[in-house]
């Protein structure tokens, strides 16, 4: 499982990155990075969840929507 990140608390802006929930890994949005891939990979295969960063499980759909728009 995932979690996306809240905005940056003094910016206002996203932060480029997602936290995988099984070690607490912060994942970057970076096309070199294989974990990044594999989140990818993962959520649009629909064999991984994805929260949103109070929490909420999002949808397959939701989540398959949100990965589609990263970079």
């Amino acid at each position: 499982m995932y979690k996306t990140l809240s905005p940056h608390e003094i910016t206002g802006n996203p932060i480029p990155a997602i936290k995988r929930l099984s070690d607490n890994a912060f994942i970057q949005f970076d096309s070199a990075n294989t974990d990044y891939a594999n989140f990818k990979e993962q959520i649009l295969a629909g064999e991984a969840e994805l929260q949103d960063a109070d929490g909420n499980v999002m949808t397959a759909d939701a989540a398959q929507e949100f990965v589609r728009g990263l970079p």
